[in-house]
């Protein structure tokens, strides 16, 4: 590969280490690398309960992992088991990217998840320190110093080789940075053995470079990728520049969707079976994706209905994903009426627990079309009716207006309205 004209910089991948669990110490006034301390969600959201966070004390001391449940937790009186609160992760996070702005400019910091940030810093490290290192542990000290939060850098010519050296590298270093470059790429990139330690490469993905006599990162920098876009696609080109460590994608021009759409999902909180009952949870998220569509001043053209099943059908199949084309609307009785014709068509009284409507082909919302099959003055009741609650909800909250089929068993509406993320929201901050 010859590097010279792919693009070079300085990038950062910045996690916060454990965040929700350390920040949860830090507000305890703990230590969060020497307190074991887990983040569990609630049992009625999650179907026993489980683990969003672990401490690295936890994890030393117990083996805890974050998808563990309330059944593997440990009966020790040392470990700390708290509740999520989603504002307050939220809240720290902007003041952590706040102090990111400091040391790039607005374009060069690319929020990644709630605990992962890119910075390009190609233009400013220099300002901090007299290596990309010695600019990293400056950024370290100012967030543990300001909010006691320790972070984990890993550093690269091109994100993802920043992303690299932070998931495989960083964490086991003493002052949890570590680096790669292009010509550290054999060494650092090549010798990963396990393919899913890599971003980006998924159990189905490694599973498919396996079948293709690919099993380890050194295997996939040295296969021809002319014959890996035969095989996979766009996606084995993409395989192939990153065994390489090239990414040519720029993070100050954010990436347009070319076709947006607007939907809420939901993983329910048991195993559905009746039909009365899935379809209550259906009218709801029918019904709070119309009033996003009409939030944002626009119309749908097209429903989309998801159903993941709770388990593999007798076909192996894991659910269903269906897509129609409809009138531009965004009135909650079409939507809705949309996502019920789709489900009745198409569930075969497979257990439920996953549930997603969208909607697409979004456009502007510039009057109401009429329909010739029933009466003008109902169609206009109808949005004006919407309309009214949506304003009634923005005022006084969500739950100020319910269906009352949301109050029998199984409506999700009024449990979910104080979640985040679906979980506990905890305090609202400012």
């Amino acid at each position: 590969m010859d590097y010279s004209e792919e693009p070079r910089g300085v990038f950062f991948l910045i996690d916060n280490k454990s965040f929700y669990a350390s920040v949860e110490c830090v507000e305890r006034r703990l230590k969060p690398l020497e307190t074991p301390l887990v983040v569990m969600s609630e049992a009625e959201n999650t179907n026993g309960g489980l683990i969003l966070a672990a401490s690295p004390m936890a994890k030393k001391l117990f083996h805890i992992t974050n998808v563990s449940r309330t059944r593997d937790l440990p009966n020790d009186p040392r470990l700390i088991v708290v509740p999520p609160r989603m504002n307050l992760y939220i809240h720290k996070n902007l003041k952590i990217n706040a102090i990111f702005k400091e040391f790039v400019a607005d374009a060069d910091l690319y929020p990644y998840s709630i605990d992962e940030s890119i910075l390009d810093l190609t233009q400013s490290w220099k300002l901090f320190g007299k290596t990309p290192r010695e600019t990293a542990r400056v950024i370290q000290q100012t967030v543990l110093k300001r909010l006691g939060l320790y972070t984990t850098i890993g550093i690269g010519d091109t994100p993802v080789q920043a992303k690299i050296a932070l998931d495989v590298y960083a964490k086991h270093d003493p002052e949890f940075i570590d680096q790669i470059s292009f010509e550290t790429v054999p060494q650092l990139i090549w010798t990963i053995k396990e393919l899913t330690d890599v971003w980006s490469i998924g159990n189905r993905t490694a599973a498919h470079l396996k079948r293709l006599g690919i099993n380890n990162m050194d295997d996939l920098a040295h296969t021809d990728p002319y014959w890996l876009k035969q095989e996979m696609g766009v996606i084995g080109t993409q395989l192939f520049a990153l065994a390489w460590g090239v990414d040519r994608s720029k993070l100050s021009q954010r990436i347009k969707v070319k076709e947006p759409s607007l939907g809420n999902s939901q993983v329910l909180p048991r195993d559905y079976r009746r039909q009365e009952e899935i379809e209550i949870v259906l009218r709801e998220l029918a019904n709070q994706v119309a009033a996003r569509v009409r939030h944002h001043g626009k119309q749908a053209g097209k429903v989309s209905l998801s159903i993941g099943f709770a388990y593999a059908a007798d076909d192996k199949r894991g659910g269903f994903s269906h897509t129609v084309k409809v009138p531009p609307t965004n009135s909650n009785s079409e939507i809705a009426l949309t996502v019920l014709t789709l489900f009745r068509k198409y569930w075969a009284h497979q257990p439920i627990r996953n549930i997603s409507v969208y909607c697409g082909q979004l456009s502007a919302d510039t009057g109401q079309q009429l329909n010739l099959f029933e009466l003008p003055e109902q169609q206009i009741k109808r949005d004006s009716y919407d309309r009214v609650t949506d304003a009634i909800r923005r005022k006084f909250g969500t739950t100020a207006l319910v269906m009352a089929s949301s109050l029998l068993k199984g409506g999700t509406m009024i449990d979910r309205a104080s979640l985040v993320g679906g979980h506990n929201g905890g305090n609202s901050y400012e």
